[in-house]
């Protein structure tokens, strides 16, 4: 018992000295957010049944947890009966995306080449055999005009993603693409294998920038140069896409890499990166 004025007694201490930390986590927060979690670009839509199986949670938990996301509108009910992220899930991963350092830093840069060159300008990162948009600037009337700010796209059919592709060493780069990683229906020149890309990324290494000729759409050619962070790796790619009807694949290579390739190291520069004179 304490009186007025004076301190009460400390609690008990553990025998190592330390304070218990107390448990803060909401566990039905940490439930629905597991089963967000679940949603991704290879499977946008689930069933309650579905996800009650995959985030292994009692049938009448998921059932609650997805009615009340639903209400806050960080999902979707559709017509069949499933479920997909909704606009607030997707605001929030924009958000986050938009306060990454390399977003901010490179963003100003980024619009500036577009503006000089009238062109759509993407800023990339390596998601396993992905390339993720993290800046999306359009100008033109491109194919893939679906792309925003957190679509991924097959790595292996564009430049970004064939740029960083050539800086990984060969055993991840055969753990990170498959035959799954190439698919089908792109462009007419798309790849068609990893055996059949490694020549070509070799190349690209070795001269520091990568171009796409129709390989991800038909109508499609673009340019891309690197990223690099104060120690001098490849974090992410920068590109200008074109339309193949307006530029070929020669005059890409004489007018827009030098721009690409100057853009990546003014980039670069702000991350801290020095370039030297090998």
């Amino acid at each position: 018992m304490t009186t007025r004025g004076s301190r009460p007694s400390a609690s008990p201490q553990p025998a190592d000295g330390g304070a218990d930390k107390p448990d803060y986590r909401v566990e039905a927060l940490a439930k629905g957010l597991r089963i967000l979690a679940l949603f991704t670009e290879k499977r946008p839509a689930w069933r309650i049944a579905d996800i009650a199986a995959a985030a292994d949670l009692p049938m009448p938990t998921v059932f609650r947890l997805v009615k009340t996301l639903t209400a806050e509108g960080y999902l979707d009910h559709l017509p069949d009966g499933s479920y997909r992220p909704g606009v607030r899930v997707l605001s929030l991963g924009s958000a986050a995306l938009r306060s990454l350092d390399l977003v901010e830093l490179a963003t100003p840069r980024l619009r500036e080449l577009a503006d000089s060159t009238g062109e759509t300008v993407n800023l990339c990162v390596l998601t396993g055999d992905q390339v993720l948009y993290l800046v999306r600037i359009r100008n033109s009337d491109l194919v893939t005009a679906n792309i925003q700010v957190g679509s991924t796209l097959p790595a292996v059919h564009t430049s970004v993603g064939k740029l960083l592709l050539s800086y990984l060493e060969d055993t991840e780069l055969r753990v990170r693409l498959g035959p799954d990683s190439f698919g089908r229906g792109f462009g007419p020149n798309a790849r068609e294998s990893l055996e059949e890309l490694l020549a070509e990324l070799s190349a690209i290494r070795a001269r520091g920038w990568a171009t796409q000729d129709e390989e991800l759409a038909f109508g499609l050619r673009s340019v891309a140069a690197p990223v690099r962070d104060a120690d001098g790796r490849v974090i992410a790619g920068a590109n200008i896409a074109v339309q193949a009807r307006d530029w070929s694949a020669q005059r890409i290579i004489r007018e827009l890499r030098p721009q690409i390739t100057e853009t990546g190291l003014s980039i670069s520069g702000l991350l801290g990166y020095q370039e030297t004179d090998q």
